[in-house]
């Protein structure tokens, strides 16, 4: 075929079917820009109806998995009008897609795990966007949740990428309420009643501050005198809060109880032990020698 003839039928399938492909391909994008821009305004929309941090976060997962599911099926269907418009018959793709589907679903077993098992973490509303939780070993505040894996990032910045179908168990730290055990170990000598009351006191005033009491549901809870340890009696307690703010009440709260605790000589000691010698069988005990150096 002359060079001339060549260009010439290129340019005419360019003006013809070249044009289409272009406009689809720029109209996918669009569509698939103006989805994002419509969820977030329609969740958006719906978020301001309801001043509430759990509907919040759920709407969040569902607005990244409604996403991603129509932006398969957008990108899916210009895939097959492109092939329409080069000519190739989409019936026999279309059944031959389905063969190789069957097949490639018995070899791609973990993938379909995964997607069953982010259907049903998605459907029990088990993790969130926002939600801190531990799972497969891993811990972090869930960044995104989709039907194949859920992505977290932990406290020091590192973000793990978990495939659902790995997912065995899951500990959620801040669905509803959270919650931040107290172990307070205080010297022997020290009133167990009077600890307690100092504990309560301080919870009171943490409840009554304008910083920190919004985030405080229930008043301390205090379980009482849980362990006699080696140097320490220690005393359990602990504090009802919003989601994701136990620590950052329990770290106040220790830092208030130290002071009380200073103000009012109650001692948190330090580890120490106390050295027996023994005795042999004449009730006799080896010679313990101590220097003291100045």
């Amino acid at each position: 075929m002359p060079l001339q003839d060549y260009l010439e039928k290129v340019g005419g399938w360019f003006m013809t079917s070249g044009i289409k492909i272009v406009l689809i391909f720029t109209l996918t994008i669009v569509i698939i820009k103006l989805v994002q821009i419509i969820s977030s305004r329609v969740f958006k929309t719906v978020q301001k109806h309801k001043d509430d941090d759990e509907f919040k976060k759920r709407t969040e997962t569902l607005k990244s998995v409604i996403r991603y599911i129509l932006n398969i099926g957008i990108v899916a269907i210009a895939l097959i009008i492109v092939l329409g418009e080069l000519g190739i018959e989409i019936g026999p793709i279309l059944a031959a897609a389905g063969v190789l589907g069957l097949a490639v679903g018995f070899g791609a077993q973990s993938l379909v795990k995964d997607i069953i098992s982010g259907f049903f973490i998605l459907l029990e509303d088990q993790i969130r966007v926002g939600d801190v939780v531990q799972v497969s070993g891993k811990s972090g505040i869930v960044e995104n949740v989709n039907l194949r894996m859920t992505i977290l990032r932990d406290l020091a910045g590192n973000v793990h990428f978990i495939p659902n179908g790995e997912i065995n168990l899951v500990t959620n730290m801040t669905k509803g309420y959270s919650r931040y055990v107290f172990d307070i170990g205080v010297a022997y000598r020290e009133n167990v009643d009077e600890v307690i009351e100092v504990m309560k006191k301080v919870d009171e005033e943490l409840r009554t501050d304008p910083e920190y009491g919004p985030f405080i549901l229930e008043p301390l809870e205090v379980f009482g005198l849980d362990e006699f340890g080696d140097s320490a009696i220690v005393i359990k307690a602990r504090t009802t809060t919003k989601p994701l703010k136990q620590w950052f009440i329990g770290r106040e709260f220790n830092r208030r109880l130290k002071k009380k605790f200073d103000e009012l000589d109650i001692e948190i000691p330090f580890p120490h032990l106390t050295l027996y010698l023994g005795k042999d069988k004449e009730n006799t005990s080896p010679p313990l020698n101590v220097t003291i150096e100045k």
